[in-house]
């Protein structure tokens, strides 16, 4: 399984490609001379931001945790191309280092344990490259930087499409078909 890692990157962000309703969601680490940048769905930032909240909040007592000022609020770096689609995300709190580990894989890895060799041969289409199915991204961050990620993550979420204050779905700048309002325009 190939896995780039960056412990400890020199800067690791989410951000986004595109106009609002249109985004590309983007996770992208920068470190040693080497770029890195992987493409997820915007659903996966938003759970990826909470759980390492919640992980901060449950193991790092005792550690500093908040970020100085607004954190990082470059845009990303040029130029933006995913090396993967995330399929798969890991979250893991190092105890000895005190540190939280993020991993994103291009596809389950657990979904190819126990199959044979032919069998990953058709699932890639590829000849027998058995230790190159799975492509992963691995970052460790300590608390701060975590928690700086966290944060950058949910402002880069809200930064989208404004909710219709009627049903809660994302305004189009064109406006909606709100089932609230018997499916008139808004």
């Amino acid at each position: 399984m190939p896995t780039t890692v960056f412990d400890p990157p020199e800067r690791f962000v989410a951000g986004t490609v595109g106009p609002p309703g249109g985004r590309t969601f983007f996770l992208q680490a920068r470190g040693e001379g080497r770029l890195y940048s992987v493409s997820l769905e915007k659903v996966q930032v938003t759970v990826l931001a909470d759980r390492i909240n919640d992980v901060l909040d449950e193991q790092a007592d005792g550690l500093a945790t908040e970020p100085f000022g607004d954190g990082d609020v470059d845009p990303l770096d040029t130029p933006i191309e995913d090396e993967f689609r995330v399929d798969t995300l890991s979250l893991a709190w190092d105890p000895n280092r005190r540190v939280i580990i993020i991993e994103c894989h291009d596809q389950d890895p657990a979904e190819l344990e126990g199959l044979d060799t032919t069998e990953l041969e058709e699932l890639s289409g590829l000849a027998p490259l058995v230790d190159q199915q799975v492509t992963s991204l691995r970052v460790v961050l300590t608390p701060v930087q975590a928690r700086a990620f966290a944060r950058r993550c949910a402002r880069v979420v809200s930064a989208g499409r404004p909710a219709c204050p009627f049903c809660g779905q994302p305004l189009d700048p064109t406006g909606h078909i709100c089932p609230r309002a018997n499916g008139y325009r808004r």
